[in-house]
């Protein structure tokens, strides 16, 4: 599986952002994709998955829904009510639906884009 994000930008806090992660390769239907996040200075950080009973992280609950559409082998993060925290470098992973390990790992995805930045000043 191929990933590409797009859709990151430069916004104002309290707008709204969609990002886009693009996969291709057959077997797309067989992956729940995560999306991660990695700050300046900081550790890449779990921020959400698609997939049944959908986990978002702490600080993103409430704010961001992820959404695939498998006809167009896409999932995407619609992210609103930014905030400056939320500045980084947002990226999408694609992990296998058997992998039972926790989705907050990193080390469970297969497959990573390539990135997107998002900045969101004050």
């Amino acid at each position: 599986v191929q990933l590409q994000a797009s859709g990151g930008g430069s916004v104002q806090a309290g707008d709204s952002l969609r990002l886009s992660c693009a996969a291709s390769g057959r077997t797309f239907g067989n992956y729940r994709i995560g999306w991660f996040r990695q700050a300046p200075g900081k550790e890449r950080e779990f921020v959400g998955r698609s997939g049944g009973n959908t986990p978002y992280a702490d600080s993103v609950k409430g704010r961001f829904t992820i959404s695939r559409d498998n006809a167009k082998n896409t999932v995407y993060l619609q992210m609103n009510s930014l905030k400056p925290e939320d500045t980084a470098v947002y990226y999408c992973a694609a992990q296998h639906g058997t992998y039972s390990g926790s989705s907050y790992d990193p080390q469970g995805y297969e497959f990573w884009g390539q990135g997107t930045l998002v900045t969101v000043s004050s």
